[in-house]
């Protein structure tokens, strides 16, 4: 079945087509032994089974990783009869779309039945009904480098909507109209720029088009689903070419409304950087900065990216033309926080993520304060104890948020950001500064003291934390004199 929407773009060569095909076999044969074993089990039983969908295409661009997704004419209790004695262990949160999870060795499988999905004008979930065939089954995927399938145990590559083609071609096109497409899932048109941004693809006109034209539809999506798929995006390898298509085709202004709103109007009277583009840089920068994947704790870190992009939204809020003809954004960064907490609750991020996230946005300008160098010890150690252990992602993000195109004034700002680091490790060997404690507990306070628990205990904890942040460690009996000249002045 040919493809209506493929006679605009130019065919890819056949070397590009073969070169794809030989990556597909080579992938093939790494997990044969597993998808083989388990589509003769379906054979056995009567049904079909077939890699689909998204392994495909990551085994014809040579990335298939150990998740393998499979679709079948066997309906989702059949399914778990074949694996349930053939599988390591076996899941059913899928099982209400058809879908069931399992494990095998090192392999996580999912085992769809052939379905189609269509949402109705009020609902918020998709609903489900199964089809009988896989050619009804892929016309329903959302776009055609996903509409591919192999048949096993055969390995008959079924492609009705030219999907290597377009794979290719590095384009995303859907196997119907891209309109009766985003209606069946309005979600789509947000795994569009998703995509573009994992795989670095261009999306055709008609698309961009079709999801321009139908943002809206965006709205009867849940929260959760619209959260996860911008999730992906931002920590994709590309996310600049997915927020830009979010941007322009207006779904950025039901999904993250604070990234379009940064594109502030310019005049040649007041100058001042395109914020839009700087975040961008800036997000980008703090990507540069990620350990890479195979050191501890490395790869795409979501609340440094979620930081970045987010760090200078309260900038449309605060700014204010100045008389000297500059523009400033006084405390934008403690308005950009509190918009960051209310847009990430408003898409259900956790109140982990959003604390961390928030918190980086209202830190991001402390440094600035820091000069020529000239802060005490004590400044440095609240810079400290105020990062907690989001120090690492402010040191990052500190340093990404230099954009500026003057050579020297970016050196002297990475210099100054050096010299503090060399401070922070120096305090930090003499002090253990990332576990800033008085150094009086709240027991020896009371002792001291000779009172029991109680508001004035916190009060002379408080206190003895200024006094260490303020001079350091000190000597226990200089401690104990400094608490009790304390609580002789709240006495008085």
């Amino acid at each position: 079945m040919p493809n209506a929407n493929n006679d605009s773009h130019t065919p890819p060569s056949t070397t590009e087509l073969s070169q794809a095909q030989r990556r597909a076999v080579s992938e093939l044969l790494r997990v044969s032994p597993v998808a083989d074993d388990l589509a003769r089990r379906f054979k056995e039983a009567g049904f079909t089974l077939a890699l689909v969908g998204g392994s495909v295409r990551d085994a014809l661009l040579g990335r298939l990783g150990n998740d393998l997704d499979f679709t079948t004419d066997a309906r989702p209790q059949d399914v778990l009869k074949i694996v349930r004695p053939w599988a390591d262990a076996v899941w059913e949160v899928g099982i209400a779309f058809g879908t069931v999870g399992c494990r095998k060795s090192d392999f996580d499988i999912e085992v769809t039945t052939y379905r189609s999905e269509a949402y109705d004008r009020t609902s918020r979930k998709p609903e489900v009904s199964y089809g009988d065939s896989i050619e009804e089954d892929l016309v329903r995927r959302d776009f055609t480098v996903n509409a591919m399938a192999v048949a096993l145990p055969e390995k008959e590559f079924i492609d009705p909507h030219n999907g290597l083609e377009d794979l290719a071609a590095r384009v995303l096109r859907t196997p119907g109209t891209p309109e009766e497409s985003f209606s069946d899932d309005p979600l789509r048109m947000m795994r569009a720029a998703r995509f573009a941004a994992q795989l670095d693809f261009e999306v055709a006109p008609e698309v961009v088009a079709a999801m321009t034209g139908m943002a809206d539809r965006l709205e009867i999506v849940s929260a959760e689903r619209v959260r996860d798929e911008l999730n992906k995006l931002i920590l994709s390898s590309h996310p600049r070419k997915g927020l830009t298509l979010l941007a322009e085709t207006g779904l950025a202004a039901l999904v993250l409304p604070e990234l379009p709103a940064l594109r502030l109007e310019r005049d040649e009277h007041h100058r001042h950087k395109d914020v839009y583009e700087h975040t961008l840089i800036v997000l980008e920068q703090a990507m540069a900065l990620e350990a890479p994947r195979d050191h501890p704790g490395g790869g795409p870190d979501l609340v440094l990216r979620l930081a970045a992009l987010l760090h200078d939204i309260g900038k449309p809020k605060t700014r204010r033309f100045e008389k000297d003809g500059r523009v400033s954004f006084h405390h934008h960064e403690v308005v950009g926080a509190k918009m960051t907490k209310a847009r990430m609750t408003k898409l259900k991020y956790s109140n982990d993520l959003v604390k961390d996230v928030s918190k980086l946005v209202e830190l991001h300008l402390r440094f600035h304060g820091y000069g020529t160098g000239e802060w005490t010890d004590s400044a440095v150690r609240r810079y400290v104890r105020d990062a907690g252990p989001l120090l690492d992602r402010l040191h990052k993000l500190t340093r990404s948020d230099c954009t500026t195109r003057n050579k020297r004034k970016a050196n002297a700002l990475s210099r100054a950001y050096d010299g503090l680091e060399e401070r922070i490790a120096r305090l930090q060997e003499q002090e253990e500064l990332d576990a800033i404690r008085p150094d009086l507990d709240g027991n020896e306070i009371m002792e001291i003291l000779a009172i029991g628990p109680g508001p004035q205990i916190g009060q002379a904890y408080k206190h003895m934390l200024e006094l260490r942040l303020e001079h350091g460690p000190m000597e226990r009996e200089a401690a104990v004199a400094a608490l009790k000249e304390w609580w002789a002045e709240q006495q008085g």
